[in-house]
């Protein structure tokens, strides 16, 4: 089986501790120290919430995306937390996850 060099973290808990030093650091140093050829980070569920209202969050995420980190937010949660917009201005992708997910495990 070929080793895949594709890191995907997805992201539930919107604890700022774990946001900051647990997510946002390990992403971001993944592509820096080329641990990984490409980061994705799924924003779902209540941190779709701590990402909008957050500029410490939203500055580590621009860290990361300058590293090259994708962020991709879940749409529902999005949706229903009225913060689609937001997300998206923070240029993170917004789409339906629940089939993605279900073939990345």
């Amino acid at each position: 089986m070929e080793k895949s060099n594709r890191l995907y973290i997805l992201w539930t808990n919107a604890d700022i501790l774990t946001a900051d030093k647990m997510v946002m650091m390990y992403a971001t140093n993944s592509m820096l120290n080329q641990w990984w050829e490409e980061v994705t980070v799924i924003i779902w569920g209540a941190t779709a919430k701590l990402v909008a209202e957050n500029d410490l969050i939203q500055t580590k995420i621009k860290i990361a995306q300058h590293a090259g980190v994708h962020f991709s937010a879940c749409k529902a949660c999005v949706d229903q937390l009225g913060v689609t917009d937001k997300i998206a201005e923070l240029g993170i992708e917004v789409m339906y996850w629940g089939e993605g997910l279900t073939n990345l495990l």
